[in-house]
């Protein structure tokens, strides 16, 4: 009897989307973003974070975001969205998945997030345990339409590939 060890592989699709309001930080994939208004949620708001997460959980067929830290949860008032994040790569670890890439895209008018594609890209690849060479993050404006591009609020969608070895009897 001889293994032949192979991979498994999934994809995932996560979004997310929050309304722009006063008196809140913006984070945006980790990163605190200089802004007048932030996001609204039951956590921080992080849309991006919480797109991610709904990949990766949806690769894995594991549900979302609301099945693992339910907006009705007081334990997630104002959470951390990268201990989320953290929290959610852990228990992928615990089950042998590893992120192969992901692409990410955040749909805002405003601000523009150019300068700060980097920066969330690095703390995206930190919290996964990634290169940063596996991350991509992209920025796109709605072109004035919808509530997005009213400025009314920030959409994110992201995409990933996740793998794991799996082992086979011959």
């Amino acid at each position: 009897m001889s293994l032949d060890l192979q991979y498994e592989y999934r994809t995932g699709i996560g979004t997310d989307i929050h309304r722009l309001v006063e008196e809140r930080d913006l984070k945006l994939g980790g990163i605190l973003i200089p802004f007048p208004k932030g996001l609204l949620g039951h956590s921080d708001g992080d849309a991006v974070l919480h797109a991610v997460i709904d990949s990766l959980l949806g690769a894995t067929g594991m549900g979302d975001i609301g099945t693992f830290f339910p907006d009705r949860d007081p334990d997630w008032k104002d959470a951390d969205s990268r201990d989320l994040l953290l929290k959610i790569t852990q228990y992928l670890a615990d089950q042998r998945w590893e992120v192969v890439n992901l692409d990410v895209i955040i749909h805002a008018e405003q601000p523009w997030l150019e300068p700060y594609k980097m920066q969330i890209k690095r703390c995206i690849a930190s919290i996964l345990g990634i290169d940063f060479l596996n991350v991509n993050v992209k920025a796109k404006t709605n072109e004035g339409l919808g509530e997005i591009g009213a400025g009314l609020a920030i959409a994110t969608t992201a995409a990933v590939l996740l793998r794991r070895r799996i082992k086979r009897t011959l």
